[in-house]
């Protein structure tokens, strides 16, 4: 060829590939037939038509069930089934297993569809593998080690293109949902794992369509054989909350495994959740051997348990009669039985009889007391129980009770807002004596979270449980004994 050849054939080629590129637009079958006119007319050269070769472009719709499906409100899975034409390559199966592994970001990935399937010639030397069209149009959509990787294995540089049926099984929950579920409106797919309980938190505009969707959780969530809904807010009592079955069976006694502790209860008539496995472990870290808990809400146990294998001894208290049933089974599954003691009393019960009882002589040993109060809801207003509860005053060397308090606050300022709800409630300041620690975001300008503090000797052995006020001039000894506490 003559350089004169080659420059005109190059601006050949980048003209009809504009041309191609635009007709590709309309239509792959447009498009595919242009390309051969073109070619043909043209008498062009065989490599600058493979350059030019327009293949089927694969738009995301084609991954989605067909429209029909909108509105669905009962499950009809046949509906969601569709033929696409997704990009291959043929390869010899002698090199297949190279080739896959070399191929393994551009190939299709769907659940239950094969990456391997038969070559349309049913010949035993060849298999097709199936290409992810989202990341492979065209021979030059592979990367260099992908390419260098296919001329290496002696593979054909030419995609085929393979009819893949797909069906409902195939789709993932939230393009089922997508489908299903009105145009602009918030899809959820998420929810809380409780055991084989997937619970959900549907929205009014979901709620003509619950049926089907706990039905498609249920399918698309291995494990999951119930889903249910709740149906309102959380009884600050007891800490549950009515619930509705969507789909699968209805068995509310749930079995789960967090942070290495097996849990058992009635999902229905006690409080759990998921996502507060890693703050039920950030605060049992905190537990030594030989420590004492106070767990003044305890529920089923995710503190009072995990604390106790940790060679801590457990005073552990829950109002919910569920709570305190399921609290006392959960200890023995997990034989420690004999280092919890469990109480189903109110919160200010136990802080003002068992606490109280058992406080006098663990102030006079070297090991910490932690007393943790995880009600969110109302825990902060509890901390006024702890005013005048000791009559005789602290000595130097006893260490005072830890105290983690859980709070919601909705406040710009999260951090200052608990710890001044905390300070309110104790009737002492805690500025610059408590830390706060973000839990979690639990709705839209809602946070949860904790404050910590070491328990004010002005608060538990004030003389005034109803007002309590900081010393304005502590003497030499109550400054000796706040240096000791603040020694490490």
């Amino acid at each position: 060829m003559t350089p004169f050849q080659h420059v005109c054939e190059s601006r050949m080629l980048r003209l009809l590939s504009r041309v191609c590129s635009s007709l590709a637009i309309e239509g792959n079958l447009k498009a595919a037939a242009a390309h051969r006119s073109i070619c043909s007319a043209a008498s062009l050269p065989v490599s600058v038509c493979s350059a030019l070769a327009v293949k089927p472009i694969m738009e995301a719709k084609l991954y989605r069930p067909p429209p029909e499906v909108r509105g669905m409100t009962s499950l009809d899975k046949e509906a969601f089934t569709q033929t696409i034409s997704v990009p291959a390559l043929r390869v010899p199966t002698g090199v297949l297993n190279k080739v896959v592994k070399s191929l393994r970001k551009a190939t299709i990935q769907r659940p239950g569809v094969p990456r391997v399937v038969q070559d349309k010639e049913e010949s035993s030397d060849f298999r097709l593998v199936l290409l992810d069209p989202h990341r492979v149009s065209s021979l030059s959509s592979f990367s260099e080690a992908e390419a260098e990787a296919l001329r290496s294995f002696s593979v054909a540089e030419e995609l085929q293109y393979y009819e893949l049926r797909l069906t409902y099984h195939n789709l993932k929950s939230d393009e089922v949902l997508e489908a299903v579920l009105p145009q602009g409106q918030d899809v959820t797919s998420g929810f809380s794992r409780v055991g084989h309980i997937a619970h959900m938190n549907l929205r009014d505009h979901q709620l003509p369509y619950k049926n089907l969707i706990g039905q498609v959780i249920m399918d698309k969530n291995p494990g999951v054989t119930c889903v249910v809904n709740k149906t309102n807010m959380i009884d600050s009592t007891y800490r549950n909350f009515k619930m509705e079955v969507l789909a699968g069976e209805e068995n509310m006694v749930a079995k789960v495994k967090e942070n290495g502790v097996t849990y058992e209860f009635d999902f229905s008539h006690v409080y759990w959740n998921p996502r507060l496995s890693t703050e039920h472990q950030r605060v049992v870290q905190l537990v030594k051997h030989g420590d004492t808990v106070f767990d003044v809400f305890a529920g089923v146990g995710p503190f009072a348990v995990p604390a106790a294998r940790s060679g801590a001894n457990v005073l552990a208290n829950d109002l919910n009669p569920e709570s305190h049933r399921w609290l006392q089974h959960n200890c023995k599954l997990n034989k420690v039985e004999n280092k919890v003691r469990t109480f189903n009393l109110d919160g200010r019960a136990f802080i003002q009889g068992p606490l109280k009882q058992e406080l006098p002589a663990l102030l006079k040993g070297k090991a910490t007391v932690h007393v943790v109060m995880n009600l969110p809801a109302l825990a902060l207003d509890f901390l006024d129980a702890f005013r005048g509860l000791l009559q005789q005053e602290a000595s130097c060397d006893e260490i005072l009770p830890t105290v983690h308090c859980y709070g919601f606050s909705k406040a710009d300022n999260p951090e200052a807002d608990v710890a001044e709800r905390a300070s309110q409630s104790l009737g002492f300041p805690l500025e610059d004596r408590c830390s706060v620690h973000f839990v979690r975001n639990v709705a839209p300008n809602k946070d949860m979270m904790c404050v910590t503090f070491t328990l004010p000797k002005e608060v538990i052995f004030s003389s005034d449980p109803e007002q309590t006020e900081p010393s304005p001039e502590p003497a030499p000894k109550r400054q000796k004994c706040a240096e000791a506490t603040e020694d490490p």
